[in-house]
């Protein structure tokens, strides 16, 4: 681990990429770069990825099923991001609520994906 640089160190044993399947890669392009302001890479028509500073991932071309995996994102605003969300066609699956440490709530993406929003 020594000749690691700190900076690895930071993401060694976390989630560094995730993967979805989009029905529609360019609605989905569209609907997170409206909500959150993400930027892509495009790898051929199938295929896009995203980078972010803790976590990297992309979307290829396929029929997305309901998962059990549940991506949580964070907001600074979660009002205003639950707005982005409406406005940009997704779905409040389960509306703002508090939890220890915060408050969060859950949407459906225009691919049937099921993600979560928090804040403190």
């Amino acid at each position: 681990m020594e000749n690691i640089p700190a900076q690895n160190k930071l993401r060694h044993a976390q989630i560094q990429y995730i993967e979805f399947l989009s029905k529609d890669i360019q609605l989905i392009k569209r609907f997170y770069t409206e909500c959150f302001d993400w930027t892509f890479t495009d790898f051929g028509p199938d295929y896009t990825a995203f980078e972010g500073d803790y976590v990297d991932g992309g979307f290829t071309s396929g029929n997305p099923a309901k998962g059990s995996i549940l991506v949580v994102l964070y907001s600074e605003d979660i009002e205003t991001t639950r707005q982005n969300i409406i406005k940009a066609g997704g779905v409040i699956a389960k509306d703002i609520f508090s939890f220890p440490g915060g408050k969060r709530f859950q949407f459906i993406d225009p691919d049937g994906n099921e993600l979560a929003v928090w804040s403190q």
